[in-house]
């Protein structure tokens, strides 16, 4: 188990930080006091399902009890679990641009200069900053480059944990769904509707998939379909997209674009990808 704190200046993309880290499939929990976190971490490591991965957002708002920071990161790091610090750091200017554009008012000065709670939180949190992991400068990060930081700080592993490959089986006949980024028309395959003793079964049943596999096509097509999907999927992943939608279309969503969807989801699987399925149009009438 790794546990991630966010902290840092406020304006500094903490909330963005986290937002990345979550989509990354980490817990993710908003000012939790700092002297609840070795209770919370106790509770993830014993819980029915223990946790993995977590991200903390802990900082100025907590005020005085984030005194306690320190001294709960030393108790979780003696409880035999690893803590990463990363310390979200920005320029004076750049704080104070995004707290006008934003029309907030700093926490620490609620009816005063910003700069004056910036100058004062700087120096509340430099104990924070010393023991940090790592520090991140934002100032000049769009939000793009914020979410690729936070992709470069975590584990490939983690990466690849949050990356999912949604595989869907659809009839053109009933429309294409909405959120697919990849669309694959299947219905270059001879369609086993028209065999009489298939029409009533689906692509789940192995004399339809036996049928669509029977042709030569089927199996060259579904050969680069993969190599494809396995290409692309580390480059997705690098430019900080957290699932994939890929659409596979038959006539009626029953019968070709079932068996096939299955056999890439299955595909995927065997090389390490996080795959989910659903067949949209299966259980539509003929």
């Amino acid at each position: 188990m790794v546990v991630y704190i966010i902290t840092g200046m406020s304006g500094a993309g903490k909330s963005m930080a986290a937002k990345q880290l979550e989509d990354l499939g980490f817990f993710c929990v908003d000012n939790l006091p700092p002297s609840l976190i070795p209770t919370f971490v106790g509770i993830c490591m014993h819980g029915p399902e223990q946790m993995e991965k977590i991200a903390l957002v802990t900082d100025i708002r907590g005020g005085a009890l984030l005194n306690e920071l320190i001294p709960s990161l030393d108790e979780i790091k003696a409880m035999g679990v690893e803590y990463k610090a990363i310390f979200l750091e920005a320029s004076d200017e750049a704080l104070v641009k995004r707290f006008k554009e934003s029309r907030r008012t700093h926490p620490l000065t609620l009816q005063g200069r910003i700069l004056s709670g910036i100058a004062e939180e700087r120096k509340i949190l430099a104990p924070i900053k010393n023991i940090a992991t790592c520090i991140v400068d934002t100032s000049k990060f769009s939000s793009r480059q914020l979410k690729d930081e936070i992709i470069k700080l975590v584990s490939e592993e983690a990466e690849c944990a949050g990356f999912a490959i949604n595989i869907i089986s659809f009839g053109f006949k009933h429309g294409v769904p909405l959120d697919c980024d990849l669309i694959f028309d299947v219905r270059f395959v001879p369609n086993p509707f028209y065999i009489p003793e298939l029409r009533k079964m689906t692509g789940k049943n192995p004399k339809v998939s036996g049928y669509v596999y029977g042709f030569e096509e089927t199996g060259k097509f579904m050969d680069k379909l993969f190599s494809m999907l396995d290409f692309l999927t580390p480059f997705y992943i690098r430019e900080g997209k957290t699932q994939l939608v890929v659409a596979m279309g038959c006539t009626g969503g029953r019968h070709r674009s079932v068996a096939m969807a299955i056999d890439i989801a299955k595909r995927l699987t065997a090389s390490g990808h996080k795959v989910f399925i659903e067949h949209r149009d299966i259980r539509k009438s003929i």
